[in-house]
């Protein structure tokens, strides 16, 4: 039986299925797959072995060039509602880059409101709520523009502002004029930070809460290296750890992408030990194609490494629920329409009001 979820962080040019790809390079001409049929798509895309982050990102090349047009941008956001929903996702906030999807005249308002469309589309099929938000990706350009971009596009449902790409180098300060704007403006901020950034990665992730107002960190896995482990368990904290856990700031986990990017085994994922520790730790799937995942199978994967149990799984929904960027009112309605229903079914008894 599906659990209920709630996914933070997901990318749309990352979730596609392998044989829309196929499809929409055929109707759009595009000449440059990595492989020609749909079976050796599917194992070019799965990226489980990359080794790093920077490989990783290489696949979003194809999956960009299909997703150049409206139609096509409308067919894969309502097709990732679809997914989502048949695999027990209740709300979802997906996010993609504007600026990525104008090289065919697009402008960077038509795309947003092409995901939009899409989005609305799925949403009417399945009942899944969701929400939109905007990446500035921070190797190529600053996020001034996009922030301004992601406000005016509120009425599209747009939550939320990021940065994404390459971490090492690129720390969130250097954004910080954008973040401000969105934040001014009411946005959610979530910042990628501690995913890759090596020995700044703890660094980075304290400036994307001091310098830019993050109120979640999208994966943050190397929070770790801020804290003392003995025999797999944290026993003391580091300050930027000390402050994360303390002001129970979110962190967007993602385990299945963070170990196709840094050759982590699954026993040696910090997951399990944040959670232990009293860290805000969540659950989401990062690139549901390229790390050949799913939220059930992040589930999964808690329960067989970081040795929770299907009663923690309640608490992770629960937290990842309170960290969204959508209204109290559609909070309290996901919970006692979506999440508390789901979990009872699988005979675990889940209270159906609302407790943050």
């Amino acid at each position: 039986m599906l659990l209920p979820s709630v996914l933070l962080h997901d990318h749309l040019d990352g979730g596609l299925r392998p044989q829309t790809v196929l499809e929409l390079a055929r109707k759009h001409g595009y000449e440059y797959l990595p492989a020609p049929d749909l079976a050796g798509l599917e194992a070019w895309f799965d990226q489980s072995e990359s080794g790093s982050l920077e490989r990783y990102l290489e696949a979003f090349d194809h999956t960009i060039a299909v997703m150049q047009t409206y139609d096509a941008i409308e067919r894969v956001a309502y097709e990732a509602v679809i997914d989502l929903s048949g695999d027990g996702v209740v709300y979802a906030e997906l996010r993609f880059c504007p600026a990525q999807h104008t090289s065919m005249g697009l402008r960077p308002i038509e795309v947003i409101e092409a995901v939009s469309a899409g989005m609305k589309r799925g949403a009417v099929e399945t009942g899944l709520e969701w929400g939109l938000i905007i990446d500035s990706l921070r190797h190529l350009h600053r996020a001034d523009d996009l922030a301004k971009l992601a406000v005016s596009a509120r009425h599209l449902r747009v939550v939320g502002f990021d940065i994404a790409g390459p971490e090492a180098g690129f720390p969130p300060r250097d954004h910080r004029a954008g973040f401000n704007y969105a934040s001014r403006n009411g946005l959610g901020i979530t910042i990628h930070a501690g995913e890759a950034g090596g020995r700044r990665g703890v660094a980075n992730m304290a400036s994307a809460v001091d310098d830019c107002h993050a109120q979640r960190i999208g994966h943050g896995v190397e929070i770790i290296n801020d804290c003392e482990v003995d025999s797999g368990e944290i026993v003391a904290l580091g300050p930027v750890a000390r402050r994360i856990r303390d002001r129970f700031i979110p962190l967007e986990m993602c385990p299945a992408s963070n170990m196709a990017t840094s050759r982590l085994e699954p026993d040696a994922h910090p997951f399990g030990p944040l959670f232990r520790a009293g860290f805000n730790v969540t659950l989401s799937t990062d690139n549901r194609l390229m790390s050949h995942t799913s939220m059930s199978r992040e589930y999964e994967f808690a329960i067989k490494h970081a040795r929770l149990t299907e009663a923690d799984l309640i608490e992770v929904a629960r937290r990842s629920l309170a960290a969204s960027f959508t209204t109290s009112e559609l909070r309290a309605q996901i919970w006692a329409e979506g999440i508390a229903p789901g979990f009872r079914a699988a005979g675990l008894p889940v209270r159906s009001d609302w407790v943050r």
